[in-house]
């Protein structure tokens, strides 16, 4: 099959959160991993929400329309229970959260539609339209687009939502839905390289744990990408040879690959990946190949 990494797709997956009011940037500096209270309107953020266990309950791009509106970009299917969670610890905070979804269109912009490559999380704004620098994927720059819903939409070829969906698991950075809700801390899917963590900033739900797994070398996952010959899904568990009884990972986030089978970002343990065979579902399960991380992963913060 052909197909071409180059152009805009519709988001239908992804929904809006809007945190507005003076206090909108420092409240969500106490809830999330990463730093808002110093968010410019030039950079995004890549945040996770905890619960007490330093379990990722959501994930969110996050970024400031101006100095007292926040929009965070999360999965749709997660965004009524964060957005409940959320709004029960504003308290006295002069913040208002509302599912904003409804306001906004939301598009994946690959290659040359995603205009010239960028530093991943830095903004471009064109009237009210902003633009996220994502990582790339196989080489290619990719974006996210928010814009209200009045405007139109982005000039230039269409992408599939299926290729957009690829690009984002071969990217390598995973985005929390239902079926790992409260299964994994942050650098379970990498994210403290990825620009998802901040260790200097002050406390947020399960900042204590997120901590000693980074400092304490507790950590025993980290976030991989495989393939499948066979259809894929997040939540699956993924079994090791050395035993065939007891799961070493967890399928994060899949999409059909266009030359041919599924590739997924799953969450492995770390001695998993070193040798021996992977499969999906049960040790008689299709097999999974591992393939090239696409970043680094940070030795030292």
């Amino acid at each position: 099959m052909t197909y071409s990494l180059n152009g805009s797709a519709p988001l239908t997956a992804l929904g809006v959160i809007r945190a507005e009011g003076a206090d909108a940037a420092k409240f969500l500096h106490g809830q999330l991993t990463q730093d808002f209270a110093l968010l410019g309107q030039d950079q995004a953020r890549l945040a996770a929400f905890c619960n007490a266990k330093g379990r990722m309950q959501a994930s969110f791009i996050g970024f400031k329309r101006s100095p007292t509106e926040i929009l965070l970009i999360c999965h749709r299917d997660l965004l009524a229970p964060t957005l409940k969670r959320l709004s029960m610890f504003v308290m006295r905070a002069q913040a208002k959260l509302s599912d904003a979804t409804a306001d906004f269109a939301l598009y994946g912009q690959v290659g040359e539609a995603a205009g010239t490559p960028q530093p991943a999380w830095s903004i471009a704004t064109a009237g009210d339209a902003t633009t996220i620098s994502l990582y790339p994927a196989d080489g290619q720059a990719r974006a996210l687009r928010v814009a209200p819903v009045a405007l139109p939409a982005p000039a230039g070829p269409a992408l599939s939502e299926e290729l957009w969906l690829w690009s984002e698991v071969r990217s390598g950075i995973a985005t929390v839905s239902q079926p790992i809700f409260e299964a994994l801390v942050p650098q379970m899917l990498n994210y403290e390289s990825v620009g998802g963590v901040n260790f200097k900033k002050g406390c947020y739900p399960g900042q204590e744990i997120v901590a000693r797994s980074q400092f304490r070398g507790t950590l025993k996952r980290r976030a991989a990408i495989v393939h499948a010959d066979a259809a894929l899904m997040a939540g699956q568990e993924v079994f090791h040879s050395g035993d065939a009884e007891q799961p070493c990972g967890v399928v994060v986030q899949a999409a059909a690959a266009p030359e041919g089978g599924w590739d997924a970002i799953v969450s492995l343990q770390i001695a998993a990946m070193q040798d021996g065979t992977l499969t999906v579902g049960s040790a008689a399960g299709h097999a999974l190949t591992l393939l090239p991380l696409p970043y680094e992963l940070l030795a030292d913060i």
